[in-house]
């Protein structure tokens, strides 16, 4: 395609008609000239907005950028409502792809009721890659809010599915010809399927119903860097059990294989919850059918500690994610 806005015609027939699920709250729709959209609410709703880009992986961007934006807005105790879309495309793209990535982000929007309200795609030389930034928009009851920066300490630390949960899934997918080399074929379809885990939305539902105080996904610097966050966004310290994180043994493998710590590898799909009876909220978590342990608790002070055994690591800011260190090589 030619370097600048996309075409009308192509906007129309790879954009628009891909955007195929509406809500009734949603009151202004996108289209051709459309630069802004409008959401109901009521005077005692709160809108919640969330942003992030994609470019960790060109795999199933489209996918992950709805669940990860989706995700965001979950922890705040929201429903997540619709997003807005920008989408760089380098020339050498052709417009299949810009559909078939519209036809991704359609299929999620649609399974988590949400609606595609706008955005802008351009062709343009800056990037080698598409880059999606996805926008996300939620609504919640002023009173239901929830804030990452209201843990308190003695509560106790969740932590559903596993550690480097989206990480695993885009390594298998990207560098299967490499892992088929050492691992089995059927532990590497294993791990290209957690892509269907990446949703917290059913966990921070049953979370926010059941006494959590803060909610944090788990996803740039794996749950390394989520516990720090957590504790940083507080004020408060922590303290984590390393044997109690649950991880994959399939996230074991991979990561071996390119010599990887898979706490600190991207974790989207799995979500960090806060809350006073940590045992409780494990069950009713369990009863849905989803994957839950406590790992930790706050505590007083500004010390942040991983034990294992006998021995201690203290956490620091997330750096780099550990996914990078695969991806570079693509």
């Amino acid at each position: 395609m030619k370097i600048g806005k996309v075409p009308e015609n192509i906007l129309k027939r790879s954009v628009f008609k891909q955007i195929k699920h509406r809500r009734e709250d949603v009151l202004s729709k996108p289209g051709v000239g459309e630069d802004c959209a409008a959401v109901e609410v009521q005077p005692d709703e709160v809108l919640v907005f969330s942003t992030d880009p994609i470019t960790g992986t060109a795999q199933n961007v489209g996918r992950l950028a709805v669940h990860i934006t989706a995700n965001d807005l979950a922890t705040a105790g929201a429903e997540p409502v619709g997003i807005m879309v920008s989408i760089l495309l380098p020339s050498r793209v052709r417009e299949i792809k810009l559909r078939h990535m519209m036809e991704e982000m359609e299929s999620v929007c649609r399974t988590l009721n949400m609606e595609i309200l706008g955005g802008h795609t351009e062709v343009t030389d800056v990037v080698n890659q598409p880059v999606i930034t996805v926008t996300g928009v939620g609504k919640v009851r002023k009173d239901a809010l929830i804030s990452t920066g209201t843990l308190q300490p003695g509560d106790e630390l969740i932590m559903t599915k596993w550690a480097g949960l989206e990480g695993t899934a885009i390594i298998a997918e990207e560098k299967k010809e490499t892992l088929l080399q050492r691992l089995p074929e059927y532990l590497v379809q294993e791990a290209v399927g957690f892509l269907d885990e990446l949703s917290i939305l059913p966990e921070a539902k049953i979370a926010s119903e059941h006494g959590a105080s803060v909610m944090h996904d788990v996803t740039e610097g794996g749950i390394f860097g989520a516990l720090w966050e957590i504790g940083e966004a507080s004020g408060v310290g922590i303290v984590a059990d390393l044997p109690q994180i649950p991880i994959r043994q399939e996230t074991i493998e991979i990561c071996e294989v390119f010599d990887l710590n898979p706490y600190m590898l991207v974790s989207s799909g799995s979500l960090l919850i806060g809350c006073k009876q940590g045992n409780l909220l494990v069950e009713k978590l369990k009863e849905a059918g989803i994957e839950a342990a406590v790992i930790g608790r706050a505590t007083e002070g500004n010390d942040r500690i991983i034990r294992n055994g006998e021995e201690t690591r203290f956490l620091e800011p997330a750096g780099s994610d550990e996914l990078y260190k695969v991806t570079a090589e693509s």
